[in-house]
Formats: structure tokens, sequence, C-alpha cells
């Protein structure tokens, strides 16, 4: 906690397998038995399928066509229906105590896509909620949701697609929702908008909505208090002028 704040480590793993970002939301996790330890985790992954709790075991045959794409295929232990993860999309896992924050998961989910909603935003994309978790441009879902909380400590968290091959959607009812698509930020914008591009503009919503502090994790393991808020600042003011 700082200045009233609660303080929000920014870790930024770059492209890792999905088993690996399990692991280290685990670790994250961990961390918070001695007492608060938020973090932010930042990746994209690899191509790979993965499903919820809510919904039963996928036929083995259809996951089958699925790794024939060249996909991986996961199972997970949040929220939701099957969603697709792979380059071009912007993950982000919040490791929270919403002990520290508001002691609502239905308030954590909206804090999620009101994050997201802001983002669009800030790049003239008209976004919104519907009856289905998750952020959406008219029809077409632009950010999956889909989280677990056990005992107010989040995992798993949203996933934005930026620069994403959408085509691999075509091979799945994203998230389990029949007659809907999905859409990105460069479709949204007829041009090319990558992750780390979008990154500040994802923190800077993220600590509005939170009203929370981010700090940047060291490379080499340690915890630098360098605030990161003022880089979304300034990009969001590039954008502005652009």
């Amino acid at each position: 906690m700082r200045g009233g704040q609660p303080l929000v480590e920014v870790v930024r793993l770059g492209l890792v397998s999905y088993q690996e970002a399990l692991r280290l939301q685990q670790v994250y996790v961990n961390r918070h038995r001695s007492g608060p330890a938020h973090a932010l985790l930042l990746c994209e992954h690899p191509p790979v399928y993965t499903t919820g709790i809510r919904h039963k075991p996928y036929p083995e045959p259809l996951l089958d066509q699925l790794r024939l794409l060249g996909a991986d295929v996961a199972r997970a232990n949040r929220g939701g229906l099957i969603t697709f993860h792979g380059p071009g999309q912007l993950v982000c896992y919040p490791v929270l105590n919403l002990c520290s924050f508001k002691k609502s998961v239905r308030w954590y989910v909206d804090q999620l896509e009101q994050t997201v909603i802001a983002l669009c935003s800030r790049f003239a994309i008209r976004a919104t909620t519907s009856p289905h978790t998750g952020v959406w441009v008219g029809d077409n879902k632009i950010c999956a949701i889909g989280i677990h909380c056990g005992r107010y400590i989040t995992s798993h968290g949203l996933a934005l697609n930026c620069c994403t091959d959408l085509s691999w959607f075509d091979h799945i009812v994203p998230c389990g929702i029949e007659g809907k698509g999905v859409t990105s930020l460069s479709a949204e914008l007829r041009r090319h908008a990558s992750v780390e591009e979008v990154v500040p503009h994802l923190l800077h919503a993220f600590t509005q909505q939170f009203n929370c502090q981010l700090t940047e994790a060291a490379q080499d393991g340690g915890e630098s208090l360098t605030p990161v808020t003022s880089a979304g600042t300034s990009a969001l003011t590039n954008l502005k002028d652009n």
C-alpha cells in the first residue's frame, strides 16, 4: 500500500507457453500467503485453445482437430468456455487480493470489463458489455474474460485481441456463444495495433479503474519501485496528438 492505494507489480513475461503462465500465476498466488502481493502478469501465448470449468470435457476427436491446426490444447480452472490465445493478443493475469480492493467477484469482473472499455475509448472505439461476459464491439467480442478466485485471490483474467490472427477463431464457437463473432483493435482501426502499443493504455486504464499504483518488476526478480503510470499517460498523450 502506498499513499492509501494498493501497489501492484507489473510483470512482463513476453511470449510464454500457457502451461508456464499457469505455473507462474500459482507462484504469485502463493506470495499472498504472507500478505498482499498484488501483481499484473502481462504476456502473449503461442497458439493454444483453452477450455474453462463451465463446460463438459471437449470430445477428444474435436481436440485432435484443433491440435492438427498447430495449436496446443489446455484445460484451465477459470470460468468461461472455449477460447483461443495466440500471438498478437494481450493477455493480462491480475493476481490480486480483493480484500485490498472490494470483496466482490462481480465487482472485479465489472472492473476488468470497464478497464478494457476505457482502453478502447482511447482508440476512439466504442466498446460495451453485454449479457455475456467480456467486452464487445457490436456483435463481435474484442476481449474475452475468464477468472478464478479462491479466498479472494484472483488469477486468470483477460485476453484482448490487438493484432491477433482472427482466423484461429473460425474453428471454434468462441466462448460457446452462437451467432457472435470476434474482432481486434487492428480490425477496428484498420491499421496494425501491436501489443507493445496497447500495453501502456491498458496500464493507465487499470490504475484508474482499480484506484491503484503500479510498479515495474525488476528483471532480476527483485522489485523496482519505478512508477509506470507516467509511461501510460505519455503514450495516451501521443495517441491523442496523432
